[in-house]
């Protein structure tokens, strides 16, 4: 499912996945989806169930030029997925762009969209590397600490792989775009309110035995403040 990063071809290599609209604001670097993707924690996944269009939020995972999606063997949603092609967008909001007219409202953003056939992972040793990027994608540092997948959960659990070839990114960063006209004529406020999303202090949970600490990889995260741009 991967491929090196010597034979990665650039973003918008086919009409779906090309920009029409705003197009300088397309990024045309493999590099620029990565960072996206990354940067993300939850995808919206697009997919056709009973001929009418559905939007899944989900958790995900990248490795390499792969994406992995998981679920419940039991969700008809996600087995949906497997019968055609489908659509996966992750958004990342920096800021809301304040400008002179309703008209040149808008957000500052990073966003990424992907389209392509999901394929279910079945090899054993593939499935288990899904969980663990998808988890550490979520959760980085936890794999390693907690108990891995027993062989009822792994049974109860589907994962989708989808290859990153055919995608398309979108970023819009600075100021409002007004009008001449509404420059000149001043006396409204121009700006941008920037969106920042921090981690709070970690909450055991409730049934915690006592003595059981705060791992490190939590601790570290949570005083980072700032969500990384990864």
């Amino acid at each position: 499912m991967t491929h090196s990063a010597n034979l990665r071809t650039p973003l918008s290599p086919t009409p779906r996945s090309t920009l029409t609209r705003s197009k300088e604001r397309g990024r045309s670097e493999r590099a620029d989806l990565d960072a996206v993707l990354d940067a993300g924690l939850v995808c919206h996944l697009g997919v056709l169930l009973g001929g009418a269009p559905v939007v899944l939020p989900t958790i995900y995972g990248r490795a390499g030029d792969t994406l992995y999606l998981h679920g419940s063997t039991g969700a008809g949603n996600l087995r949906a997925a497997l019968a055609g092609d489908v659509s996966v967008a992750v958004t990342l909001v920096d800021g809301v762009v304040y400008a002179r007219s309703a008209f040149h409202f808008s957000m500052n953003f990073r966003s990424a969209v992907v389209h392509g056939r999901a394929v279910e992972v079945t090899d054993s040793a593939e499935r288990l590397r899904a969980l663990e990027v998808i988890t550490e994608h979520a959760a980085p540092g936890a794999w390693s600490r907690v108990r891995l997948p027993d062989k009822k959960e792994l049974a109860a659990t589907m994962l989708l792989a989808l290859d990153l070839t055919e995608a398309s990114v979108k970023v819009r960063a600075g100021d409002p775009k007004d009008d001449p006209a509404d420059i000149e004529n001043g006396g409204v406020w121009a700006g941008v309110l920037p969106i920042r999303q921090v981690w709070g202090e970690p909450i055991g949970s409730a049934d915690l035995e006592p003595g059981v600490t705060v791992p490190s990889d939590v601790l570290d995260r949570a005083e980072s403040r700032l969500a990384p741009v990864r």
